[in-house]
């Protein structure tokens, strides 16, 4: 669906949505990568493409740091996902050449156009005020993580399940 490195992003921009107060609370980079056990120069990089897309603000100095640049609940994950993804428009056959578009369409079609069009809702109605709500209002805490910037983080993507049948 996206790579790591929008994944990376996203979890950064979640960090920043759990503290959301209005953006008064700025987080460093290496705070946002030690807490969610990414590597601090990348997280760096991330915060300045974020920082130049418009979705978060930052601030040099004491007291400064990132912080969202509007409400988490007005950032979606398609914002994030066109900073850092190309969008493959192409439809392309599993056939091969000369099958969709030249006659009826594949025995896959339907179902890729289905894939595609849940991918996109998901990244247009994902936004993240459901990191602020449960950090400040369930009272969510993320496991520790292991802030050692010489061991990658692994990746936490939901594992597919087999269904029945």
């Amino acid at each position: 669906m996206y790579g790591k490195q929008t994944e990376r992003a996203i979890a950064a921009l979640s960090r920043l949505a759990e503290v959301w107060d209005g953006g008064r609370t700025r987080l460093s980079s290496i705070d946002i990568a030690d807490h969610r056990g990414l590597p601090r120069p990348m997280v760096a990089k991330l915060l300045t493409t974020l920082s130049q897309g418009g979705l978060v603000s930052g601030s040099p100095g004491p007291g400064g740091g990132y912080a969202l640049s509007r409400p988490p609940a007005e950032i979606t994950f398609r914002q994030v996902y066109e900073l850092f993804e190309r969008e493959d428009e192409s439809h392309l056959c599993p056939f091969g050449g000369g099958v969709c578009g030249a006659g009826d369409p594949c025995a896959m079609h339907e179902r890729l156009v289905e894939i595609q069009g849940s991918v996109s809702r998901y990244l247009n109605e994902t936004n993240f005020e459901c990191f602020r709500v449960y950090a400040q209002e369930k009272g969510l805490k993320p496991a520790s993580v292991d802030a050692n910037p010489d061991r990658p983080r692994e990746t936490w993507r939901a594992r597919l399940t087999r269904r029945p049948g």
